[in-house]
């Protein structure tokens, strides 16, 4: 519930921000400001529509969308021992964490695992077949302690929502700016804007906004990557189990998600770089050993 309660006023907040900026726009070029919300309120209340609500059902198709897009199947203890421990080791710190247990998937793929789902209470968590094979329990816990942070955080619902608010900060912001200029192009002594010119600047700010956009939700990202590995140190009492995995995964090759589960996996690559979801783990060993001190 805080975290809606903030999301509607941070789009308030957002949405009066634009108001302002788009006024002085305006009154740079000389439009009268008595038109200025009849012709533009449609395009903010669709740019917000869109872009949050495109977010908000990708959110919510989000655990359908892992299963199908992974192959992850659902188990629940009684295919074998392995199956029986990974569901028993979840839903133990599940519980650690005050949360449901939330379905546990396993999929075919190199070493990586991801949470996803729109409500804490009922989330997914997978793990590949590799990283079962390839690490020992205490590491796996520990990857695990992980994703059930992630849940525990509500970063899925967190990164989704910003991502949409940033959506439609790209839509609107990009097609005003593209009718300021197109107008302007056009003269004083012609209303109508350049359609044609307007159609290229929105493709160009689309473009240019977009990256910005996606630069923001990657910092974001790699911000939650630190909370989530020391939360799983919390739910293990020590730092070392995750310091322990975070130095295998360094060592076998990492598995690639789809792009809508990147941010959400155990890992993405093995430097940091402002274009990645994930720190290198390098940084995430050492931001671990500082955490030492705190646990």
């Amino acid at each position: 519930m805080k975290r809606i309660l903030l999301l509607l006023i941070t789009n308030i907040a957002v949405l009066v921000s634009l108001g302002v900026v788009t006024s002085l726009v305006m009154m740079f070029v000389g439009a009268p400001i008595e038109q200025l919300f009849g012709e533009y309120s449609y395009l903010i209340v669709w740019g917000f529509v869109y872009g949050l609500g495109a977010a908000i059902i990708s959110l919510l198709m989000s655990k359908t969308i892992a299963k199908f897009s992974t192959g992850a199947k659902v188990v629940d203890g009684r295919e074998g021992e392995a199956e029986r421990w990974l569901v028993a080791t979840v839903d133990s710190l599940a519980r650690q964490a005050n949360l449901k247990t939330p379905e546990v998937a396993i999929y075919h793929g190199s070493a990586n695992a991801f949470a996803t789902g729109a409500f804490r209470n009922s989330a997914l968590v997978a793990v590949s077949d590799s990283i079962m094979a390839q690490m020992t329990k205490d590491e796996l816990r520990a990857v695990l302690g992980h994703e059930i942070s992630h849940i525990a955080n509500g970063d899925m619902v967190t990164l989704t929502l910003i991502q949409g608010v940033l959506n439609a900060f790209v839509i609107i912001l990009s097609r005003v700016i593209a009718h300021v200029i197109s107008s302007a192009a056009r003269g004083e002594r012609r209303r109508d804007s350049n359609p044609f010119l307007y159609m290229a600047v929105v493709w160009v700010m689309d473009l240019a906004l977009g990256i910005v956009a996606s630069l923001i939700v990657f910092w974001f990202s790699r911000k939650r990557e630190y909370a989530a590995d020391a939360g799983s140190a919390k739910l293990l009492g020590s730092p070392v189990y995750m310091i322990a995995a975070l130095r295998r995964l360094g060592n076998l090759q990492p598995g690639t998600l789809p792009d809508s589960l990147k941010a959400f996996g155990v890992t993405e690559s093995k430097r940091t770089s402002i274009w990645a979801t994930h720190p290198s783990l390098e940084d995430r060993i050492e931001a671990l050993r500082n955490f030492t001190t705190s646990i």
